[in-house]
């Protein structure tokens, strides 16, 4: 809270301790700048700065005195003149914080003792699917399940953008392993709850496509012979882990029932790979050929949408 000589009242308020000292220097710089014969004395200035509880008249500036550079870890309690005693609190400060990263739990500890939980989004699929005890994520069915239900006459299914907000509470429900129910009407939208599964396999730690496939799968999409190509294509997906295969399988059937409705939803299976092509698969490191990789990422899943049962399908297919 600043309280102006004339009387006005302003109240700036942040939990990020660092952000306060910078308003905090911004304030004095203005005033640092203004005409001598408007500039206040710094004997009579005064800030009152409000965090909690907190309260700390900052007094007796001196005007001249060099500013101290900002620090990411302050007290809460900001002085432009640091005395002895302000350099031993921090160093106390400092020393308590070392003692209690040091102290604390492991991760390992807090999920076996419940605290922490699982994560659904950002885990490794094969953990995923371990934990579920079985070989494509529920949360991946669900949403599925959902699209198909009330989603697949939708107008830019999948190519247009949720709320992000909500999309965001969708996937803290997930995390937290509540029940979910995505009939419920705060996911009535469609729209998030494809944007919540493009964010489930955008937040793999390795795409569904893994790294080590990657180039093997650009190489099979250069074979100028389309029969040849499909054949490369098809060997490679059967080479896949068991949680990537039957994943990408169920995925890739759904997709096709998108496509399959392009008439009213306008979605081809190149709109399809534009859309999924970066997410399901990209290098481990990106380097200078990265719209060359795009242009092959989007063509390997257009190819598999639309030749889906020769790669999928049984062997006497």
């Amino acid at each position: 809270q600043i309280t102006t000589v004339s009387g006005n009242e302003f109240l700036l308020q942040s939990d990020i301790d660092f952000l306060i000292l910078d308003w905090f220097h911004a304030i004095k710089n203005a005033i640092d700048r203004l005409p001598k014969e408007q500039r206040i004395t710094s004997r009579n200035l005064e800030f009152k700065l409000r965090r909690s509880s907190s309260i700390e008249l900052l007094n007796n500036l001196d005007t001249e005195s060099k500013e101290p550079k900002p620090e990411h870890r302050k007290s809460l309690i900001f002085r432009l003149n640091y005395s002895a005693s302000d350099t031993n609190d921090r160093n106390r400060v400092k020393s308590r914080l070392k003692k209690f990263i040091s102290r604390r739990p492991s991760l390992k500890t807090l999920q076996e003792k419940g605290l922490i939980k699982d994560q659904i989004f950002g885990s490794h699929l094969h953990l995923v699917c371990e934990h579920e005890k079985s070989t494509v994520p529920q949360f991946v069915r669900l949403c599925i399940k959902a699209v198909e239900r009330r989603g697949l006459d939708v107008d830019g299914i999948y190519r247009v953008s949720g709320n992000l907000a909500t999309i965001q509470k969708l996937r803290f429900v997930v995390n937290q392993e509540e029940k979910l129910n995505l009939d419920d009407s705060q996911w009535e939208d469609i729209h998030v709850v494809t944007g919540a599964l493009k964010m489930f396999f955008r937040e793999l730690p390795e795409p569904l496509f893994p790294y080590c496939f990657f180039e093997q799968f650009v190489e099979a999409i250069k074979i100028q012979d389309n029969a040849t190509r499909i054949k490369a294509i098809r060997n490679l997906v059967k080479k896949l882990p068991r949680p990537n295969y039957d994943t990408m399988k169920i995925l890739f059937e759904h997709l096709k029932k998108i496509a399959a409705k392009e008439s009213v939803n306008l979605m081809s299976t190149q709109s399809l790979g534009i859309v999924f092509g970066p997410t399901l698969l990209r290098p481990e490191k990106e380097t200078g050929n990265m719209a060359v990789h795009m242009l092959y990422q989007n063509q390997i899943v257009e190819l598999m949408l639309s030749e889906y049962s020769k790669i999928f399908g049984s062997e006497e297919d």
